[in-house]
């Protein structure tokens, strides 16, 4: 029985450093645009490896109990819910990307642009109702527009270069570094893997933008106990 318990927590573990060498390096930017930190230099973004990290243990603790769930969606959700119960410390600049926003903008905004995640969706998510979300998502589109136009030279565009909601940095898009890589990790053309083996994302191009693993990423080892 002990011997039996123990294979099951070695290929738990090995299932879940699989998911974070896949996963971290997306789940650690979509955490560093919800903090406004700046993703350079290395060690910039602590609050945001700080949230992940805790995203990523709930993760673990909740791994076999998943049944089927994506454990990318799990920790994604953890880490919206962590942050807006945490927004109170997310509220002065940082210099990142989308630090002009308040953090119910950056939220709303991430979760529906960045991370593709419907409306309906994310109104259930944050307890809020749709048209708010929607409201919030157009406001905060609007503010990002306005930035990038008011940083906009001659020869860049000038008013309306960059027709996205992108701030300067455009790295907050879906074109930042690694893209295409898949988030399912080097297991995910086995079955052994479990929860979300071959899960789809659903939306243009979703399955092929979970970015694999980033510089300063949290490690499996340090979400797991």
């Amino acid at each position: 029985m002990r011997e039996r318990q123990t294979h099951r927590d070695r290929l738990r573990a090995q299932e879940f450093e699989a998911f974070v060498a896949g996963a971290g390096g997306r789940l650690l930017h979509t955490a560093t645009l919800l903090t406004a930190e700046p993703a350079t230099p290395a060690g910039a973004n602590v609050r945001a490896e700080r949230l992940l990290r805790a995203a990523l243990a709930r993760t673990y603790a909740e791994w076999d109990g998943l049944r089927g769930e994506d454990p990318y969606d799990r920790t994604r959700q953890e880490l919206a819910v962590r942050f807006a119960r945490e927004s109170w410390r997310h509220r002065r600049p940082l210099g990142g990307v989308l630090d002009r926003l308040a953090p119910l903008e950056r939220l709303v905004l991430v979760l529906r642009l960045y991370e593709e995640v419907g409306e309906d969706q994310t109104a259930a998510l944050l307890g809020l109702p749709a048209d708010r979300v929607r409201a919030v998502c157009d406001r905060s589109i609007a503010v990002m527009r306005t930035a990038e136009r008011g940083t906009a030279g001659p020869g860049r565009g000038g008013p309306g270069a960059g027709s996205g909601p992108r701030g300067p940095g455009a790295g907050w898009g879906r074109g930042g570094p690694a893209a295409g890589s898949d988030h399912r990790g080097p297991a995910a053309a086995s079955d052994h893997r479990g929860p979300a083996a071959a899960s789809d994302r659903g939306g243009p191009g979703a399955a092929s933008d979970r970015r694999g693993p980033a510089a300063g990423s949290p490690s499996a080892s340090g979400a797991a106990p």
